[in-house]
């Protein structure tokens, strides 16, 4: 039973909406005052509020319409910060790289996927700054909590760091607004504002919001780890990685955070690993025993407001597509994961990091074989296709022996990471999944704390805090000899494929350039310098009537 309303959060993002979130730049429209003004009267209104912007937070893994005409209905937002990376290409027709791969050509400021991302985080700011701006006019009922005030806007806050931490990465400098807008997210008057003075912004954001932030909150919403591990982030971005140590360790050292160690929940007594169940339908949230959960997304099915992720249908493999014999033998079924359709696949560089031993390259969490089964094995109630000399029981190999390239797109045998399966019975063909899924969690704290030492020369730290890391998943302890930022990154990989900002962590480093193009062979030799930022949309330009806006370098 999810505690999110979906049904007060969908008409409360109506609201947001007409009051402050148009993604027609050029279009403003009048504001539904008396509407906003009925919302913002009270703790329940404010709640409302919240979670209309938490809606618009989860847009990152829901499909996204453009206006373009290249079937782009179904493309996700997530993509453009999650792959075109080292460990994560696109495993489809060229026109998917404008999302995922935005380099060459495709990378211009009439890029429908850059613009649309760009609209939807302001408009998150703006959803933002209007929660914060009103809560501060005294006529508001708190109710009997007095934290309620603080708790709202320290949400509100640390989203809009948020939404900034996602800008300034692919933009670098860009304007910042601090208070709502009426009409129009995307404003006619605006300046580029230094990436050092938006990241202090977003330090004093993330700092007022740990102190009010809960270590456990209603399900769906960021909890204080997640702003703490945002803030130790922050810091190293910042070059301050004695900060970064502190916060990581808030993190590490909280009660009621640790890692998954054991077996727990769902699929507990079936054969599997522990670092899988959280992953799994009916155990991500913390209420569900997840301990390692900082931050986990809602969905519902069939319910207003409850939307759905694409996660699911861009990163499985065309099981359903493999042809043996000219029969496809594999059936949809709730344990594949449902309907897949492999817009994005792990790198042939991603699978190979692992060792033999490596819980985290079982094929209980990436998929590297199917099973043959008949229609009692199967949910829903259908047979494999038997291809010629073939028998129940018999296994199908996915192959990774080659890397997928420009010319060799449309892998269907191609292994994934099954972190996002799942299928809903009552519609296996359905596109998007209803499942929660963890968006952050502890893991990725103890990997920015050891590249927090490494970057303090503390190599045996780093190497205890990898440690860690590894043992949960039975991979061989490391030395201090070993601890570089390659392996730094290698070890993200392992752990995080699928969940990180890939593209982030790269930057941060210093890496996505050498990285990506040594391991994306889907043109990574077309990557130039310019591409570690993406182009401002040329819509943003031109609506800005007041004075120059200007292009980052490199692009027209």
């Amino acid at each position: 039973m999810k505690t999110l309303n979906y049904k007060i959060t969908f008409i409360a993002l109506l609201i947001l909406i007409t009051t402050s979130c148009s993604e027609d730049i050029l279009n403003e429209k009048t504001p539904s005052i008396v509407t906003a003004n009925s919302l913002f009267l009270d703790i329940a209104g404010f709640e409302a509020a919240l979670n209309g912007l938490y809606a618009r937070v989860r847009m990152e893994r829901e499909g996204r319409a453009t206006n373009d005409s290249d079937r782009s209905a179904d493309r996700m937002r997530a993509e453009m910060f999650v792959s075109g990376t080292d460990n994560m290409c696109t495993n489809h027709r060229d026109g998917w790289g404008r999302v995922a791969e935005p380099w060459g050509e495709t990378n211009n400021a009439f890029n429908a996927e850059i613009k649309g991302n760009f609209e939807w985080l302001y408009s998150v700011i703006n959803s933002s700054n209007t929660i914060i701006g009103r809560a501060e006019n005294g006529d508001v009922n708190w109710g009997s909590d007095t934290n309620n005030k603080n708790r709202v806007i320290g949400e509100s806050r640390a989203i809009r760091a948020w939404a900034y931490r996602h800008l300034t990465y692919t933009w670098g400098d860009v304007p910042l607004t601090l208070e709502e807008s009426n009409g129009a997210a995307i404003k006619t008057d605006w300046v580029r504002t230094p990436v050092s003075e938006i990241r202090l912004q977003m330090e004093e954001d993330l700092l007022f919001a740990e102190k009010y932030v809960p270590v456990s909150p209603v399900a769906g919403r960021i909890s204080k780890g997640a702003v703490q591990h945002y803030i130790s982030e922050l810091y190293i971005l910042l070059n301050n990685p004695d900060e970064a140590i502190i916060f990581a360790d808030k993190v590490i050292n909280t009660q009621g955070y640790s890692l998954i160690n054991q077996r727990y929940g769902v699929k507990s007594g079936e054969p599997g690993v522990a670092f899988m169940d959280m992953f799994h339908d009916g155990n991500s949230n913390r209420e569900q025993g997840n301990t390692e959960a900082l931050w986990v997304w809602q969905w519902e099915f069939a319910t207003i407001g409850g939307e759905g992720s694409n996660m699911r249908r861009w990163h499985t493999s065309r099981y359903n597509d493999i042809k043996i014999g000219g029969v496809t033998p594999l059936e949809l079924t709730v344990e594949r994961g449902g309907r897949p359709r492999a817009r994005m696949s792990l790198t042939k560089f991603a699978m190979d990091l692992y060792e033999a031993g490596d819980d985290r390259f079982t094929n209980y969490v990436i998929r590297k074989q199917f099973t043959l089964k008949d229609a009692s094995q199967n949910v829903p109630a259908v047979a494999d296709k038997l291809p010629a000399g073939y028998n129940y029981g018999d296994i199908i190999y996915l192959d990774w022996s080659n890397p997928i390239t420009n010319a060799t797109r449309n892998r269907l045998d191609w292994p994934f990471s099954r972190k996002y399966e799942s299928g809903n019975e009552s519609d296996i063909t359905a596109g998007y999944q209803y499942n929660d899924q963890v968006y952050l969690r502890l893991a990725d704290t103890y990997l920015l704390k050891a590249e927090a030492q490494f970057m303090n020369d503390d190599f045996e730290g780093a190497k205890n805090t990898l440690n860690i890391i590894r043992e949960r998943s039975n991979a061989t302890p490391i030395t201090a000899a070993d601890v570089t930022i390659d392996f730094i990154l290698d070890e993200r990989s392992r752990e995080l494929v699928l969940e990180e900002h890939r593209r982030y962590t790269l930057l941060r480093t210093g890496k996505w350039l050498e990285r990506t193009k040594l391991h994306n062979f889907n043109g990574g030799e077309n990557i130039q310098e310019r591409d570690k930022l993406l182009p401002i949309p040329q819509s943003v330009i031109d609506a800005n009537l007041t004075g120059e806006f200007p292009q980052n370098p490199g692009y027209n």
